[in-house]
């Protein structure tokens, strides 16, 4: 029986008179709607309403780009707002990607499904409105809903009561926003002459202040174009890290037995080893330098240009904690901080994302809510991209119409709500499958899948362009040769050594890759459209792994 009844009942039972009956029937009441509340929320009196849900998104920031993920960076302190979020909440250790790539991993968590359920493997598909789950249940749990910055999936968010998105990549300077208004989508647009950071964050800040239904709690995706390439900051950063030398990663120069054996590298690069596109060209090295000083030059223009572009996400950062801070709603709010997929900044002499390796593959992910979620905790569970969808519909108590799902709106992933609390549940998956499939587009990497477990990892890079419409570039579409590999992240946390030619690593290959065809059944991902790939899996195997 709930408790507030309960204690009615208790009342009835009193013999007492009418009108000291009736002072105590009103104070009861008073108390128990209080106490009922509470009851109800987990908590104290004071958590009579569902809490808030900032979910702030930035693009290709890099957990390596974060400080508190302790990388070679930390010591710059590139990140105290975002970090405090992890002091003051919950740090994912293991939270992965699983399509590295702005749109695919933008629809995958609207979603909750992977990217060939979805439709969306690659940058030029939209998302169809009927997958926008995530803003449709929220708002039926009672919630008021807004999309604010990148949205990149080229439907109108028409689900969310607000919207104000960039158009595409939108502009780093002076953006351009689409917004609702009397004309069709896209044509209502409004200009504002700023950093898109500092944009994107007073419009949301606009929004908090003058939502039309403050009786209800909010639910805001506050999504940054930054720091994506090429990185403009703002102009009052333009001299931030002038005089530091910023520490290279060792695997820049040094790739010792990573990637392809007995092959050249495929893959964009920092040095001027990829003639075609490399960051030097970005950012206008002199190209008569030698290979040493050019990689030099090259990487530091390239790290400091990226974390003046990520200084000014964790200054709007600050600037949306310091709204909650004088509202009163800082913990009532649910704040998450994460980026679309991880990057790459010069390990292995890679740029850009899109590949299966631990930098592009891991996202940033941190949650504050001190009512719920520990203080300054650490969780190491592997949780990917296809969870963030139930997670965010249960943080909303919106879980409840989960069921109600359509089959080709069903949820691939599982709410990790309980996880964050410190409660793993004992069937909680092992792994996390991956696959990346615009082959060599844009920056020369190989179309691949593969499975990530608390060990070890397996890739299988198939080679293979199944859709001309996706590819920009017509020289660089053809099939390359498939191989594998296979890294033992628990001993080589850098991957510096290519496992798939060692003989002793036999069984554990067979073992990965029995995982990953297991793994690809799950997700419904066995290429009966493209069997020419199902077959290469089958068959393509290193003669060491024989």
């Amino acid at each position: 029986m709930p408790f507030k009844i309960a204690l009615s009942h208790c009342f009835t039972d009193l013999h007492i008179s009418s009108a000291a009956g009736a002072v105590l029937f009103f104070a009861l009441n008073a108390c128990l709607a209080t106490i009922a509340s509470a009851d109800q929320s987990g908590g104290s009196g004071d958590d009579v309403k569902k809490p808030n849900i900032l979910y702030i998104m930035s693009d290709d920031h890099t957990s390596t780009g974060i400080g508190c993920y302790g990388s070679r960076l930390a010591y710059l302190d590139p990140t105290p707002n975002i970090d405090r979020l992890a002091s003051e909440g919950v740090r994912l250790a293991n939270c992965f990607c699983t399509n590295s790539i702005c749109t695919p991993s933008r629809a995958t968590i609207l979603s909750g499904q992977y990217s060939h359920v979805n439709g969306v493997t690659t940058l030029i598909q939209p998302l169809d409105v009927g997958k926008h789950t995530v803003p449709r249940l929220i708002k039926r749990a009672g919630y008021e809903t807004a999309m604010i910055g990148k949205w990149h999936l080229k439907v109108e968010p028409e689900l969310f009561d607000f919207y104000t998105v960039l158009p595409g990549q939108g502009w780093y300077h002076n953006p351009e926003f689409r917004i609702r208004g009397n004309k069709p989508w896209p044509q209502n647009t409004m200009r504002v002459h700023k950093h898109s950071s500092d944009a994107i964050t007073d419009i949301s800040l606009k929004w908090l202040n003058n939502r039309k239904e403050k009786e209800k709690p909010f639910f805001l995706m506050h999504h940054f174009k930054a720091p994506h390439d090429d990185f403009e900051n703002a102009e009052r950063y333009d001299f931030l890290y002038q005089n530091e030398t910023i520490p290279e990663p060792d695997s820049l120069r040094n790739r010792g037995h990573h990637g392809p054996v007995n092959r050249e590298s495929y893959g964009t690069s920092v040095s001027n080893r990829n003639k075609r596109r490399n960051m030097g060209m970005h950012m206008f090295v002199d190209q008569t330098l030698d290979d040493e000083q050019y990689t030099t030059e090259s990487y530091q223009r390239y790290i400091k240009k990226f974390l003046r572009t990520v200084k000014g996400v964790d200054d709007n950062v600050g600037r949306l904690l310091a709204h909650l801070e004088k509202t009163g709603e800082l913990d009532n709010t649910i704040i998450i901080y994460t980026a679309d997929q991880g990057f790459m900044l010069g390990e292995h002499d890679y740029i850009d994302k899109r590949w299966m390796y631990e930098e592009s593959l891991r996202m940033p992910f941190l949650v504050r809510y001190p009512k719920r979620f520990k203080t300054g905790s650490v969780n190491k569970d592997i949780i990917n991209n296809v969870d963030f969808c139930p997670t965010l519909l249960e943080m909303a108590g919106a879980d409840e119409f989960i069921e109600e799902l359509s089959p080709d709106q069903a949820l691939q992933g599982r709410s990790f709500v309980s996880n964050l609390s410190g409660n793993t549940p004992e069937d909680w998956p092992k792994s996390s499958y991956y696959r990346y499939w615009m082959h060599m587009a844009h920056h020369d990497n190989p179309a691949h899948f593969g499975i990530r477990n608390e060990q070890f990892k397996l890739i299988f890079f198939y080679g293979r362009k199944l859709d001309d419409s996706w590819f920009y570039n017509a020289k660089l579409v053809s099939n390359t040769e498939p191989f594998w590999e296979m890294y033992d992240i628990k001993n080589d946390p850098n991957e510096m050594n290519n496992l798939i030619d060692d003989p002793a690593y036999a069984e554990k290959f067979k073992e990965l890759k029995a995982d990953l065809y297991e793994a690809r059944v799950k997700a419904g991902d066995t290429d009966q459209k493209y069997p020419d790939v199902q077959k290469l899996f089958e068959t393509v195997t290193p003669a060491a792994m024989k």
